[in-house]
């Protein structure tokens, strides 16, 4: 009789009931890790299922055919994709970092949390207006200085727009992280402030800041909305940059609501691209981390 009420308590101990309720709490989260890569899974399978089928060789050197004529490419979207997000890098890298350093190494802090939380809500902005606000600036001011009018220069400038919150945010969080001790340590030694930027703090955060360039230049590469207002598209190859220029992401929109198959299955191939491309930028990026690590 004893016994048997001693295996009782001991079932409804408060330890059991916490092993039960950690046992369901980490099935409960399990399911629902599931449930969230469920959707990511299904749409990546079904772009490699359909992409994959119209790969071959002549989809990365040629350009599009026209409409029911077999074979053709997206060679000139791709050069004008990696052209565009080139200049999105040269003008949003430089620029970011040098924000992120004057951040932490030398502005005021009332200063430096405007600055900061103007970066945050410039993160958040729909890249919509990021396309309106190139097609202000760019588009229309290469008209009235009839140089052009949709251009790569405008596409390049508006991905800026969109990777300059992400290399600021990134760049500011790895200069932040870098320790103290080491910029004293400089200071004794009878650095400047400058070469003890340059040559210490900035050396020390580097990885960091690659990874956050990578991960910004990511984003920049899937980007439509900006391009359609920029850059608009070409079937041409890219020879210029004051002329419109086609991109990866514009041809998937304007070939996959299309009537006609053939560029319906390009557009797929294209997609298929553009995720790689993307794969591989965030690839390096962890990369970088590890060699950080």
């Amino acid at each position: 009789m004893s016994s048997r009420f001693s295996e009782s308590s001991l079932a409804y101990s408060p330890m059991s009931r916490r092993t039960l309720f950690n046992t369901v709490m980490t099935s409960v989260a399990f399911i629902c890790g599931a449930l969230a890569l469920l959707p990511l899974l299904a749409v990546l399978s079904y772009v490699i299922i359909k992409g994959f089928s119209s790969l071959n060789l002549s989809v990365f050197i040629e350009l599009p055919p026209a409409p029911l004529r077999p074979g053709g490419g997206f060679g000139n979207a791709i050069l004008g994709t990696l052209l565009m997000v080139g200049i999105a890098a040269l003008i949003s890298i430089p620029f970011g970092v040098l924000a992120a350093i004057y951040l932490t190494e030398f502005s005021p802090s009332n200063v430096a949390k405007s600055i900061r939380f103007a970066t945050n809500v410039l993160s958040g902005v729909p890249s919509i207006i990021a396309g309106v606000f190139a097609y202000g600036i760019v588009v229309l001011g290469l008209t009235r200085l009839n140089l052009g009018s949709y251009s790569a220069l405008g596409g390049g400038f508006a991905l800026a727009i969109l990777m300059l919150p992400i290399i600021v945010r990134t760049a500011d969080e790895a200069l932040q992280l870098v320790s103290q001790d080491l910029r004293q340590a400089s200071t004794g030694l009878g650095a400047t402030n400058f070469q003890t930027v340059t040559q210490v703090v900035l050396p020390a955060a580097l990885p960091a800041i690659a990874t956050g360039s990578t991960l910004a230049i990511a984003r920049a590469a899937g980007e439509t909305a900006p391009l359609l207002f920029t850059s608009l598209f070409s079937p041409f190859w890219p020879d210029s940059l004051l002329k419109p220029t086609a991109s990866l992401a514009v041809l998937v929109y304007n070939f996959a609501i299309t009537p006609f198959e053939n560029l319906q299955s390009l557009a797929w191939a294209a997609s298929l691209v553009l995720v790689v491309m993307v794969l591989i930028t965030s690839i390096i990026a962890r990369w970088t981390t590890r060699q950080k690590a």
